[in-house]
């Protein structure tokens, strides 16, 4: 009786898990218009197409983005993607620029213009909510910050790259 009730129970489980299954199936396709390539006169500017854009932003003006974001945002990249770290502890693929988080204000020259999508990253997430925070008081329209930096990336289970 009880291997009966626990084969009935597995079999329930497994009918909800594939009712799941189906219903985000359904959302994720259509959840939005398809990614499109970046061209030579969309990179950089503030309407190339990115999923990225439609993020809420926080209390502070910028977009918290999650690892998955960031990792599927890379697949049709039409952002900045901005390392501050320092010292230098790895980078992720696609790394655009190195601009130390304490250095943002100074170095905001060698960014795009200020309604570019830019994503900004750094070891654990500090450094970045720190440039991000001075982006936007200096103007910056569309500035995103990856929460828990690249140590979230790894604990995901994405690699850094050592370049330097």
């Amino acid at each position: 009786m009880t291997e009966q009730r626990s084969r009935s129970g597995a079999r329930q489980l497994r009918a909800t898990g594939l009712v799941v299954l189906v219903l985000l199936l359904a959302g994720w396709a259509s959840a939005g218009t398809p990614k499109s390539a970046v061209t030579p006169e969309t990179a950089g500017s503030a309407q190339a197409p990115t999923s990225l854009q439609a993020l809420p932003k926080n209390s502070d003006d910028y977009a918290d983005l999650t690892v998955q974001e960031l990792a599927d945002g890379l697949a049709s990249k039409s952002f900045t993607l901005v390392n501050v770290h320092v010292p230098y502890a790895g980078e992720l693929p696609q790394t655009d620029l190195f601009i130390p988080y304490d250095k943002i204000e100074q170095q905001a020259n060698e960014l795009p213009d200020k309604n570019a999508p830019i994503v900004l990253y750094c070891r654990s997430g500090a450094m970045s909510t720190a440039a991000a925070k001075a982006l936007v008081q200096l103007g910056y329209s569309n500035i995103m910050e990856l929460d828990g930096g690249m140590s979230a990336w790894e604990a995901a289970g994405h690699e850094l790259q050592f370049k330097r």
